[in-house]
């Protein structure tokens, strides 16, 4: 339909029905109160501010996956020390867009601390020299704080954290996003349209259960045009660290990430093994980099995700 905006969502009545922001299917979109108004829709304002406030960022990357419990959260700590490691004069942050369940202020041991907001906007937490973080959980009274909110609200606070982070020069941005593909992505993919959005970082584990609604991610990719960097596997094996023996948790009965990788055309990066290491130190709020054992098989995977990550980014530039 000509007059169904590119960023609806499903069921959208459109533009010129009489049911334009007023239907079911209008609940969290951001074209929703220009619709029901009947003013003519045109282009955000909000798209060209982000695009200026960001503008000194390098690479913008959204960490997705369609399904939870997969490791985003734990990925995406692993990829913003990984890169702060790799390249200490470079700098790195990351975006905690789970509104809900902003879990980054633990994982990178940063809970507790305040940002500051000044007239060039809100100062991101610095975790190390060369890594920041901007979550929701800093503005929260306590860890235990729920975040009620209905999808316009939860639009209007990542329009507000891509538009107001004073990040100053970065080279990439992680955005940490929530399981699904609705307000929180919708938002994020059309506030980054205009800013150079390097692509999609999509994260699965090998059973079919998971892959299922991956695959529903990777078909939202295609169709709003976002360019997939790749597809990590997580969990794929555990290796007891005594006997060293493997053992398949969440068995691949259909191929796992890579025979899905394969039928949709997509890169698989690498897949990581189920680390019992890796989950204590997110807890606890340590970099797995500073604690990982001798021959770690996820530190070793993790350098040639980082590798493939680093090409697919700098082949955009």
């Amino acid at each position: 339909m000509s007059n169904v905006p590119e960023n609806a969502p499903n069921h959208c009545p459109g533009t010129q029905s009489e049911d334009a922001g007023k239907a079911s299917a209008c609940a969290g979109c951001p074209n929703q109160n220009i619709c029901a108004s009947g003013v003519p829709a045109g282009p955000d304002p909000a798209i060209e501010l982000i695009k200026n406030r960001l503008s000194n960022v390098k690479h913008k990357i959204l960490v997705l996956s369609g399904k939870g419990g997969v490791g985003k959260s734990t990925l995406t700590s692993l990829l913003g020390h990984g890169l702060a490691a790799r390249f200490p004069d470079k700098n790195i942050g990351i975006l905690d867009a789970d509104i809900c369940g902003p879990s980054q202020p633990r994982m990178l041991g940063v809970r507790g601390e305040q940002v500051h907001y000044s007239g060039s906007g809100w100062s991101p937490v610095y975790v190390g020299d060369n890594l920041s973080l901007m979550s929701i959980g800093f503005l929260l009274g306590s860890p235990d704080d729920a975040v009620i909110w209905r999808g316009p609200k939860k639009n209007g606070m990542i329009k507000q954290f891509l538009s107001e982070v004073e990040w100053g020069e970065l080279d990439y941005l992680l955005i940490d996003t929530p399981p699904g593909t609705s307000d929180e992505h919708l938002s994020a993919v059309q506030y980054l349209s205009g800013a150079g959005l390097s692509g999609a970082l999509v994260v699965s584990t090998p059973q079919e259960v998971a892959l299922l609604d991956v695959r529903k991610e990777l078909h939202f990719c295609r169709k709003l045009g976002v360019r997939v960097l790749g597809v990590v596997e997580n969990m794929a094996v555990f290796v007891c660290p005594n006997c060293k023996s493997r053992s398949e948790v969440f068995p691949a009965t259909t191929g796992g990430a890579a025979a899905m990788c394969e039928e949709l055309e997509v890169p698989l990066l690498g897949a990581l093994p189920l680390e019992p290491l890796l989950a204590r130190a997110t807890d606890a709020g340590h970099s797995y980099l500073q604690l990982h054992p001798p021959a770690s098989q996820t530190l070793a995977a993790m350098e040639q995700i980082l590798d493939k990550i680093v090409a697919a980014c700098e082949s955009t530039s």
